[in-house]
């Protein structure tokens, strides 16, 4: 795994351009509401000022008019408006600032709002990759990595499998067709792991006669 912050991007999302003969075969980003209901709850936090503003309204209900009543609801809704709003916009800082690349040898991750990170992920790396596709068509791979290298999930949120703390996922989060990404990725893993690797070995006699 390798990153590179501060390098301008020859292409959008990688620090430097592939080396020969590794083809790009796919780039997007997070969906930006998928990941706001997904990453940040959205939908739970829609529900809960839902229920605090519900909440609120049957117990003033009764004790003054409906005009007032609602008026003294409208406040909650306000504020569940802009909490609402305000992860949205997190969600869409860190949509737009993100941006997955699956090559012919490689997954690329260039990942964070503040601090931008690349990771390389080379397929020899990756034990198992993991569809969790949602009824919309969008979803999330997650990554099982076998190398040594390891990385916070702090520093991988949002774009790390949900819950797993102790053996941190990289994850491609929230993308769009992800049922063909992951078709795309899997063909591209398996083309590359299947592939001989060819090393030079050098003879004892010509080491021995340096």
């Amino acid at each position: 795994m390798s990153h590179d912050d501060f390098e301008v991007e020859p292409i959008e999302g990688l620090p430097e351009r592939p080396p020969t003969g590794e083809q790009i075969l796919w780039q997007g980003r997070p969906d930006t509401l998928a990941l706001a209901r997904e990453a940040l709850n959205l939908n739970w936090v829609i529900g809960y000022f839902a229920l605090l503003a519900a909440w609120r309204f049957i117990s003033v209900v009764d004790l003054m008019p409906i005009g007032q009543a609602i008026g003294a609801t409208v406040p909650f809704l306000l504020l569940g408006a802009v909490v609402c709003a305000l992860l949205y916009v997190v969600a869409l800082i860190q949509a737009r600032s993100t941006m997955y690349t699956i090559t012919s040898s490689r997954i690329a991750m260039r990942i964070g709002a503040a601090l931008t990170l690349t990771i390389n992920l080379p397929y020899r790396e990756l034990g198992n990759a993991a569809l969790d596709l949602r009824k919309n068509g969008t979803g999330t791979i997650a990554l099982d990595t076998t190398g040594k290298t390891k990385i916070s999930y702090l520093v991988l949120w949002p774009h790390a499998r949900p819950w797993r703390f102790g053996n941190t996922q990289p994850a491609l989060r929230c993308i769009a067709d992800a049922e063909n990404v992951a078709r795309i990725l899997a063909d591209a893993a398996e083309a590359r792991i299947t592939t001989p690797q060819v090393t030079r070995v050098v003879p004892n006699d010509a080491v021995a006669a340096e």
